[in-house]
């Protein structure tokens, strides 16, 4: 019986599909919000196996309470679900700057901090898993969603190198990629007004937005799906390094890598031309 970690736990998201999942299979569950309130009717019926805890992942002292709480209770964590975040649309010029580092706050420097709470205890068991719900836009960045493409792209590179760091204490990590899910990741664009701040960038931004709420409720992906998916990827022999969720997901980074190997070979002579020339 494995204990979860699982952030970002807004009803209708990954979190609670998360969550359900894991109680599935029998295992105890430390799901976290910003307001805990919602998910009372959740919890309920799973007795002393759920504990929902406040948790703001851009409040460092409130990460380590929450870690703390969770240990104290279940005895330890063993798996750690990084989920929470959102994006925010704008032009890379246009964005205010407020707006770009709380993206990089929520997206990027919460889940450093997560680690930082949470990795002490795995190394002192010498096992444990981390899961970093990154995205499709980390692998492929999504225009209108520049900040929060680049804070995907800094997750990948972040859980590509703490692999290898925490490997020698019998810790895992996997790096999940979503496409476009039915959760409600869409469903507050139609109530954020535009904030761009460059109007040649305007009817652009407006598109994206336009676009967002469209798809809202009509995206093809599962959340359950996706995480019983994610859940038989870490229970193989040879588990994976990332998996990408999803089958418009699994197109678009398909053509994407497809796209940089044929760039890469194509430039392969000015690449390798750039070395000091080799010495007799």
């Amino acid at each position: 019986m494995k204990t979860w970690f699982i952030t970002g736990g807004t009803p209708g998201g990954f979190g609670p599909a998360y969550a359900d999942v894991a109680l599935e299979r029998g295992d105890k569950v430390v799901l976290t919000a910003r307001r805990p309130q919602l998910l009372d009717g959740w919890a309920g019926p799973h007795g002393d196996r759920v504990l929902v805890l406040p948790l703001d992942v851009t409040d460092t002292e409130q990460i380590r309470e929450a870690v703390h709480a969770a240990e104290e209770h279940f005895g330890g964590i063993d798996v750690l679900v990084n989920n929470a975040g959102r994006g925010w649309y704008g032009s890379i010029e246009g964005t205010a700057d407020t707006d770009a580092r709380r993206s990089f706050e929520l997206n990027f420097f919460s889940v450093t901090e997560l680690l930082r709470a949470v990795l002490p205890g795995m190394r002192a068991r010498r096992s444990g898993w981390i899961i970093n719900m990154s995205s499709v836009a980390g692998l492929r960045g999504v225009p209108g969603f520049g900040y929060y493409s680049a804070a995907k792209f800094a997750i990948e590179g972040l859980t590509e190198v703490l692999r290898h760091e925490v490997a020698p204490f019998g810790i895992n990590v996997l790096s999940v990629e979503p496409g476009a899910f039915r959760t409600r990741a869409y469903s507050s664009f139609a109530d954020e007004p535009v904030a761009e701040t460059v109007d040649d960038y305007l009817p652009f931004v407006e598109s994206v937005r336009a676009s967002m709420v469209d798809q809202n409720g009509r995206q093809p992906g599962d959340p359950y799906r996706g995480v019983r998916a994610v859940v038989n990827a870490i229970e193989q022999d040879t588990p994976p390094h990332r998996l990408v969720l999803g089958a418009s997901g699994y197109d678009t980074v398909h053509s994407q890598l497809e796209g940089m190997l044929e760039e890469l070979r194509r430039y392969e002579t000015a690449s390798r031309g750039a070395d000091f020339p080799h010495l007799p």
